[in-house]
């Protein structure tokens, strides 16, 4: 079974972030979000609010999986049976990023990583973003899924 994994703190889940996955979804039998956890990271969202919204996201689509982990990403593609993990490039920074980490997750596991570019009218969206405007009030549901 064709598997990949998609992963990030996902806090929040945004249309950035479900693009990448629906649009990933036709090359996959089976697609694993993975939600991290890093216990020096503070969240606006704890893990289990952002395990089940992004599960109750894709309740009726049964070639996708939500995962919470907390070890290195490589170990979770190897416990779920992986083979390429799916990451999104908004700029060249992110490429930058996403090709080192890459480059690294190859060598410790052999897992291909598959990079999708942000679509143009997605490309400022950012979890960091969306968490700035809600701490300043501001009405952040354009840049969630819907049934978010």
């Amino acid at each position: 079974m064709k598997t990949g994994i998609f992963v990030g703190s996902f806090d929040p889940f945004t249309i950035g972030h479900d693009s990448i996955v629906r649009r990933a979804l036709p090359l996959f039998e089976r697609i694993v979000i993975g939600v991290g956890v890093n216990e020096r990271k503070k969240y606006m969202l704890d893990t289990e609010e952002r395990t089940g919204r992004i599960a109750k996201l894709y309740a009726d689509e049964p070639k996708i999986v939500v995962k919470a982990y907390g070890d290195l990403t490589t170990d979770f593609a190897r416990r779920e049976g992986v083979e390429y993990i799916i990451k999104g490039v908004r700029s060249v920074k992110d490429f930058e990023y996403e090709r080192e980490q890459a480059d690294i997750n190859r060598r410790l596991s052999g897992v291909e990583t598959i990079l999708f570019y942000a679509e143009p009218q997605l490309e400022s969206i950012s979890s960091s973003v969306v968490r700035e405007l809600k701490h300043f009030g501001r009405d952040v549901t354009e840049f969630l899924p819907k049934g978010y």
